[in-house]
């Protein structure tokens, strides 16, 4: 489904992507790990065309997408940081962005397993962190899109919700969806990932499943295989 090929990319002078090449197939959950800098929004943003490397290639379905724009369309995507129109109230929101995509959006069920019902007429500038979260998932997943990016979904949600985000995700596994995750939640990786991949300094260091990498630094669990590398890396 992913194809990403000898991916560069510097800001100024800092080296975000130092050759970056890896694939990943249509269906599971694909989690891609790694320390703050290392280049993991980067990738994400190169797969949806908001960043253009400085060499390299990017393939959605056995496409390049460098200078593509209409394969966005089967992509969902949850964003570190959403930026909306704090004057909009969440039903205007999800209506602009509706329209906007201009494909069948199923948003009602994603409102309700959210206990976003009593929330659809105030304004986005009056709501909580944890509020707008819950937003920008049903955002993301209300189209059925092939793939779907989270980059650090659970940021803000409270335990209620980071249930019902997992179940969600566990069901899109289930319909045969890709889904590329960012996040600094090691338990929910080991729960729900198929693969990992982990980033140190704008190279891969590591693609497998958990397992493969604690035998290969031979620890107990994800969070302290993945200390173990920072310190030997250090």
């Amino acid at each position: 489904m992913i194809r990403i090929d000898n991916l560069h990319k510097q800001f100024g002078k800092l080296k975000v992507l130092d050759g970056v090449t890896f694939q990943v197939e249509s269906g599971g959950v694909v989690a891609v790990l790694g320390p703050n800098g290392s280049g993991k929004t980067t990738i994400l943003k190169t797969i949806l065309g908001m960043v253009l490397p400085d060499k390299g290639e990017a393939f959605f379905q056995s496409n390049s997408i460098l200078k593509q724009w209409d394969y966005r369309k089967e992509i969902g995507y949850l964003p570190q940081i959403a930026r909306f129109p704090e004057n909009l109230t969440v039903q205007e929101l999800i209506d602009m962005v509706k329209n906007i995509r201009s494909v069948e959006a199923s948003e009602e069920q994603l409102i309700q397993r959210f206990g976003l019902k009593g929330f659809l007429d105030k304004k986005l500038s009056n709501l909580s962190g944890g509020t707008r979260q819950k937003v920008n998932i049903v955002l993301a997943f209300m189209f059925d899109s092939p793939l779907q990016i989270l980059d650090e979904p659970t940021a803000g949600l409270d335990p209620v919700s980071l249930i019902r985000l997992k179940e969600l995700i566990r069901e899109q596994k289930e319909k045969g969806k890709t889904l590329l995750i960012t996040t600094h939640i090691m338990s929910l990786v080991e729960e729900l990932s198929d693969e990992i991949i982990f980033l140190l300094e704008g190279k891969i260091y590591f693609q497998g499943t958990v397992s493969q990498l604690l035998e290969q630094t031979h620890q107990v669990n994800l969070e302290h295989a993945i200390a173990k590398i920072l310190e030997n890396h250090a």
